[in-house]
């Protein structure tokens, strides 16, 4: 018998819609499973216990839950899954299920802006509640199993999600630290300080890990390198003044344009006649389609910059 997803109620095999509800009765799917390299952002709440000791059971609950809205919605910003809350705890996935080649370095942002959000709520509760809380972070990257997302089975397993907990737990109050690979994936835009490799729990060698003191904005988590020359763009090097078309340093085009656009505009810029912005959309940016062209993505993306930058810009008369 089969049974429907809709009213619950079961059908014959021959069936395909429900005869109660019309619902159509489509064919069980075995449930798929793969490895892949994802980073895990583990973040745990301290001090919890000592609310319960000072305020109402109805005030805990508001503070945890404006806690919990604050943190997922920055994690969520950033690219991550939030695959599950575990009591005070959140784990989150950046690679799951949509894999990004700067996933570590989503991870790393995300866990840092964490506590500038968490500095913000502090001084809400501190005025509503009179309490501060206090939380520590653990981030890592490694190999996973996951499940299908869509059905009741566990994201994702592996030793990577062990690690990161005891990174966590060896984590002091509103600190980060990172594993070592982790850390090579997006080592030139932070700045960390070498801890002493910890004794974790169920590890036989000690792990290396790093403490997170600085997030450098609009840097490449590997920096790219610019001094291979470039072959046949004699005529695009030319380019004058306020004559680069738009999509020549469109990423949507070709990767090797972003050293086509470094070197052609190395000739002429001046910082008093132009100013040269490079940056890219945040991964909850609405702003670009995929139906949109090239050329209008870069104009687009400009604009996404542009409304960033601290100082007015007329993305309109730059050039991109």
């Amino acid at each position: 018998m089969q049974v429907c997803p809709s009213c619950g109620e079961e059908n014959p095999e021959r069936f395909r819609l429900c005869g109660y509800c019309g619902t159509p009765l489509a064919p069980a799917v075995a449930p798929t499973e793969e490895r892949r390299t994802v980073t895990i952002v583990f973040s745990d709440l301290q001090g919890s216990t000592k609310l319960g000791e000072t305020l109402d059971p109805e005030a805990v609950r508001e503070v945890m839950s404006r806690y919990f809205d604050v943190m997922t919605a920055v994690l969520r910003r950033h690219g991550a899954t939030i695959e599950k809350f575990i009591g005070d705890a959140i784990m989150a996935v950046f690679g799951v299920p949509r894999v990004h080649e700067d996933d570590a370095l989503r991870a790393v942002r995300a866990a840092h802006e964490t506590q500038a959000a968490l500095a913000g709520l502090n001084d809400e509760l501190e005025r509503a509640y009179g309490v501060r809380l206090t939380n520590r972070t653990g981030v890592n990257t490694g190999e996973v199993v996951t499940g299908d997302a869509a059905t009741a089975q566990r994201l994702v397993t592996g030793d990577t999600v062990n690690t990161t907990a005891r990174l966590e737990q060896a984590a002091g109050p509103n600190e980060i630290l990172i594993g070592d690979l982790t850390l090579r994936l997006m080592r030139d835009a932070v700045t960390v300080s070498p801890v002493e490799p910890l004794e974790l729990k169920g590890k036989a060698e000690r792990v290396p890990a790093y403490r997170l003191d600085q997030v450098h904005a609009n840097v490449d988590g590997l920096a790219r390198r610019q001094d291979s020359p470039l072959v046949g763009r004699v005529a695009e090097k030319t380019w004058a003044p306020g004559r680069m078309p738009e999509t020549a340093c469109s990423a949507e085009t070709a990767r090797s344009r972003h050293g086509l656009c470094s070197e052609s505009t190395a000739g002429w810029y001046d910082a008093a006649r132009a100013r040269i912005m490079r940056g890219r959309c945040a991964p909850s940016c609405t702003r670009t389609s995929t139906r949109s062209t090239p050329a209008s993505k870069c104009s687009m993306t400009l604009r996404c910059v542009a409304s960033r930058s601290s100082s007015a810009v007329d993305p309109t008369n730059a050039v991109w």
